[in-house]
């Protein structure tokens, strides 16, 4: 016998939509926009996915001319990443202003550029910019001439966060400079300066071709280089932090290089009680910066 029309609209399979034969019961269905998590919490994910967007776009030019005419303004660039499939025409214009002024080309797959791009129109060229200009290391040299120097070396810091956090620290613990490679290692970006929350203003960051050789120059200059290292032979607290010294921290996950290492007249560690083995680049630098800034005050006492 056919049913009828209301028989069918009273049906619990319609009121629901979907019914579960096995369970004899309707299949309950989410409210619009759940996939397991709260709609409020997706709605916050998507916005912080749009203000990560933006905020990439202020780190960083895309295209050739935006790129060509950035390097005649002499506007800080940290590095420039080319497609490393197209070197012809004005790319090849690029990578000799490049060179004149000193920026490292980086060539990447297209796939990494098409990543990145904010614009989503890179012309397989993207520069990033830096928020501040860096000095040199003789310009931290003569700035601390008449003072017992504290500087911070960072060798290969890569996380944005981690930088810009430590910048922040260094300020507040009396670092007269800082020290980062001008390879592997990120560059004064506008993500680094909101980090930093204003210490760029005051802490001066130089960049150099060479840490091992920057820390050679430095140990002429008096300076003691004390790294940091999980298998440090001193705790950090029972070392001897005073004098002129340089603090040498590594990046994330791989620490300090074996060549920097060796360039090291010691090494400190932290001492570690639980079951992580090591700390965050950032958390690490701050103990041991705040361990000098504390043996320094002692001796004044």
């Amino acid at each position: 016998m056919k049913k009828s029309k209301s028989t069918r609209k009273n049906h619990p399979g319609n009121k629901r939509g979907k019914f579960d034969k096995r369970a004899n019961k309707p299949v309950e269905k989410k409210p619009q926009g759940m996939t397991g998590e709260k709609a409020p919490e997706k709605a916050a994910r998507k916005e912080f996915s749009k203000e990560q967007v933006a905020e990439e776009s202020l780190n960083q030019i895309e295209g050739r001319n935006p790129v060509i005419e950035a390097l005649k303004s002499e506007h800080p660039i940290n590095k420039i990443l080319i497609d490393s499939g197209d070197k012809k025409g004005s790319v090849v214009k690029i990578v000799g202003m490049a060179k004149d002024k000193g920026v490292m080309v980086k060539y990447v797959d297209r796939k990494k550029l098409d990543e990145i791009s904010a614009t989503r129109n890179h012309q397989g060229v993207i520069a990033e910019i830096a928020a501040y200009e860096t000095v040199e290391l003789e310009d931290l040299l003569e700035k601390t001439k008449n003072k017992e120097p504290f500087f911070l070396i960072l060798d290969e810091i890569m996380d944005p966060h981690n930088l810009g956090s430590m910048i922040r620290t260094a300020n507040a613990s009396g670092v007269d400079g800082i020290i980062i490679p001008k390879r592997r290692s990120v560059g004064l970006t506008v993500s680094v300066a909101k980090v930093a929350q204003g210490a760029l203003e005051h802490v001066p960051v130089a960049k150099v071709p060479n840490i091992a050789q920057t820390m050679e120059r430095l140990k002429e200059e008096g300076l003691w280089m004390v790294g940091a290292d999980m298998k440090g032979e001193q705790v950090h607290y029972e070392a001897n932090l005073l004098g002129p010294i340089a603090l040498i921290i590594g990046g994330e996950g791989k620490g300090l290089s074996e060549l920097t290492k060796k360039k090291c007249d010691f090494m400190v560690r932290l001492p570690m009680e639980g079951a992580i083995a090591s700390l965050n680049a950032s958390v690490a630098g701050a103990i041991l910066m705040y361990e000098v800034l504390r043996q320094r005050k002692l001796k004044e006492v």
